[in-house]
């Protein structure tokens, strides 16, 4: 993790860290770190809905997005007990459709993880629509076999970058 901050701090201005207001359980808003990959003047929208992503992208942006390593802040979460190690990923604060979805489908009611089972079955290639029916799944189907194949696959997917568009 200090190898990435350097890495992040090096090829550009800016902190090594990014704290982003995020939705967990029962809608409550908390603060998620993940290692910068983007500039500082990126605004504050889910990555998809910015017209090029790529291009707010930092000099090591998406080599970190690629292998999760942005991710790797997240663990402070799950110690703090905002997150889980699986779970529905937690949505940004304005992503409003993801929320209201979640909460009509029960979703809410679950801790948000570093991982879940929408993260493994296409990540970011999937619509709202699949994200909700896939943590309207986990909802319903979550145990502990459940959640040890999700670390293992995604541990595979982040090796090969499987489903990560930028």
């Amino acid at each position: 993790m200090i190898l990435v901050a350097i890495a992040v701090r090096l090829t550009s201005s800016g902190p090594a860290l990014y704290w982003s207001d995020r939705v967990g359980k029962d809608n409550a808003i908390f603060k998620m770190p993940k290692f910068r990959s983007m500039r500082i003047d990126t605004p504050a929208v889910a990555t998809h809905l910015l017209e090029k992503p790529e291009a707010w992208l930092t000099p090591i942006g998406s080599f970190i997005r690629k292998t999760s390593l942005d991710e790797l802040p997240q663990l402070w979460c799950i110690l703090s007990g905002d997150m889980s190690f699986v779970g529905p990923r937690p949505a940004l604060f304005n992503q409003h459709d993801l929320i209201e979805r979640r909460t009509a489908q029960g979703v809410h009611q679950l801790v948000p993880g570093l991982t879940g089972w929408a993260q493994i079955n296409g990540r970011d290639e999937l619509s709202i629509e699949e994200k909700v029916s896939f943590d309207t799944t986990y909802l319903h189907s979550r145990n502990f076999a459940l959640d040890v194949s999700v670390i293992w696959r995604t541990i595979a997917q982040a090796i090969t970058s499987k489903g990560v568009s930028h």
